[in-house]
């Protein structure tokens, strides 16, 4: 863990007007610091390392779909949680992801300050990337405390983005298929 990042929530909790000699606080630098570091891991992490070699050889041709996958990450203007669920879907050509991965990588851009809108379209494209697929669809619903706790106060917003690559964007009749089963 980061002695300098402990040092600047120190300062941090200093600067809000806590003593950070009570007993409550006196670990909290270096809790706050360890948090910070595992909820922007993504910054470490390569998309080949995440994939860790599975791709499979398939001669399925229908669409994929994994949906409702957790989502957690932090807004890069506040640095507030945003949290939600991920659906993803994509044509084979050939090969397919192992399940586990699309969380995984997933994951591993969540792990970053973010805004929805780049989250959504770096997870398609990573996916795209991979599989070489016929197309790729993803889409995000979210809550962000940056507009729930502080702002406007607005607790039962959700933001919906969408990014579609290949034949979700190209086909309606693919992109409404996808739409369907994600709505199930």
């Amino acid at each position: 863990m980061s002695d300098k990042l402990t040092e600047l929530y120190h300062n941090i909790l200093l600067e809000i007007g806590e003593d950070v000699e009570r007993d409550g606080i006196l670990d909290t630098p270096k809790r706050a610091a360890k948090a910070m570091q595992f909820l922007t891991k993504g910054y470490e992490q390569k998309l080949d390392h995440v994939v860790n070699n599975a791709i499979f050889e398939s001669d399925n041709d229908s669409m994929v779909i994994v949906k409702d996958i957790e989502l957690y990450s932090m807004c890069e203007h506040h640095m507030l949680p945003f949290v939600g669920k991920v659906h993803v879907g994509y044509l084979p050509t050939g090969k397919v992801l192992g399940l586990s991965k699309i969380a995984r990588i997933t994951d591993m851009f969540a792990r970053r300050l973010q805004i929805q809108e780049n989250l959504t379209k770096q997870i398609a494209e990573a996916i795209q990337e991979v599989t070489n697929a016929a197309g790729v669809g993803v889409i995000i619903e979210a809550q962000h405390m940056c507009m729930m706790m502080r702002g406007v106060e607005k607790q039962n917003s959700v933001m919906t983005s969408s990014t579609m690559l290949g034949l979700f964007r190209k086909s309606n009749k693919t992109r409404n298929e996808f739409i369907s089963l994600i709505s199930k």
